[in-house]
């Protein structure tokens, strides 16, 4: 995206706020999403409107750190006592003019044209009537992108999933409807755990080189109902356990489907996992979405035949597929992260 509307403020100037609080929801076009703070502090200013398109890297708002004394208020301005009458009748705030008089002073045109703007701004952003060709148009420029600048390389391998079902089919007979397991939960935290041990392939190529990411968080692929597909992060994968994943993963998928993302969440992934196999297909080699270097598709649980010490017998089986960036990786790197992969699936109980 290039561009966001401001939708609505959670923040007023001269309040508190901490790292993690929701400040600001902005309109993209794959939905509205919230907008977290990252640093703690006051309030000082609002610089954006509601209703107001703000360029990616736009600034929005300045704070000051806890205890920083005030930064000095701008020079008053002079406006004629018609103009102030004026602008206390219309609710504009004179702090905020650009005067445009002589000697910068305020003039009753300013103050009309701010109260303009503030019917304007306070009016609901219109919603775009072809949001599924704002998306599709949202993944052509992220796809087109990422075939033009990144050098592909793919690898697929077929992993026997007859312990970890059979493990899984076990330990939900265990437990309550609510608190069961999904399948793809197991994929989820295998490729995270498997990350740890090939940092290659978690993180971005940012400025001509490979950034390692700090942590591990998988951008899950989610189908949206309205058409097209969002890939938001759960955050610290390889740390979090089966159960706290699956509350993870199901209330980020809730919320990717009801509009109601963080723009952390939008932003943070270090690589994607896309689980295609509920659509019925075997395999996908998926597109990477820059800046992350590779991306991890599973297909369809499938029963194949499956020769194990001189026996052949049916075993349900998936193809887990990499696409990765060869500035970042090569293929010896990418095989030995699917076998890890797939020897984390059968020890499940360890995952």
């Amino acid at each position: 995206m290039e561009a966001g509307t401001l939708v609505e403020w959670r923040i007023q100037p001269g309040g508190n706020v901490k790292r993690g609080d929701i400040v600001a929801l902005v309109e993209t076009e794959k939905g509205v999403i919230e907008v977290e703070i990252f640093e703690s502090g006051v309030v000082e200013s609002i610089l954006a409107s509601p209703g107001q398109k703000v360029p990616v890297g736009g600034v929005l708002a300045t704070i000051r750190a806890e205890g920083e004394a005030p930064r000095a208020a701008p020079a008053r301005l002079y406006i004629s006592p018609a103009a102030r009458r004026r602008a206390g009748e219309l609710g504009v705030e004179l702090s905020k003019l650009q005067g445009t008089g002589e000697a910068g002073a305020v003039t009753m045109a300013d103050v009309e044209r701010a109260a303009q703007k503030g019917i304007e701004a306070a009016r609901p952003p219109i919603p775009s009537a072809e949001p599924q060709a704002a998306i599709r148009r949202a993944i052509a420029a992220a796809m087109a992108r990422s075939k033009r600048e990144i050098p592909h390389y793919y690898l697929a391998a077929r992993i026997d999933m007859s312990r970890a079902t059979g493990w899984l089919r076990e330990e939900n007979l265990k437990r309550p409807v609510t608190e069961r397991l999904l399948y793809s939960v197991l994929l989820i935290k295998a490729t995270g755990l498997a990350l740890k041990r090939f940092p290659e392939l978690n993180g971005f190529w940012v400025d001509g080189g490979f950034k390692p990411a700090e942590g591990i968080h998988v951008g899950v692929a989610i189908s949206l109902r309205q058409g097209g597909l969002v890939a938001p992060a759960i955050h610290d994968v390889d740390k979090k356990g089966l159960d706290e994943l699956m509350k993870s993963m199901l209330d980020l998928v809730s919320r990717a489907r009801t509009g109601t993302l963080r723009s952390s969440e939008i932003s943070d992934a270090t690589i994607t996992v896309s689980n295609i196999g509920e659509q019925g297909v075997e395999a996908l080699f998926g597109v990477i979405y820059p800046p992350q270097v590779a991306l991890v598709a599973f297909g369809k649980l499938t029963e194949q035949p499956w020769a194990e010490n001189g026996m052949v017998g049916a075993r349900p089986v998936v193809v887990a597929s990499l696409s990765a960036d060869h500035r970042a990786s090569d293929g010896h790197r990418g095989g030995r992260f699917l076998s890890a992969v797939d020897r984390l699936l059968q020890e499940p109980e360890k995952l």
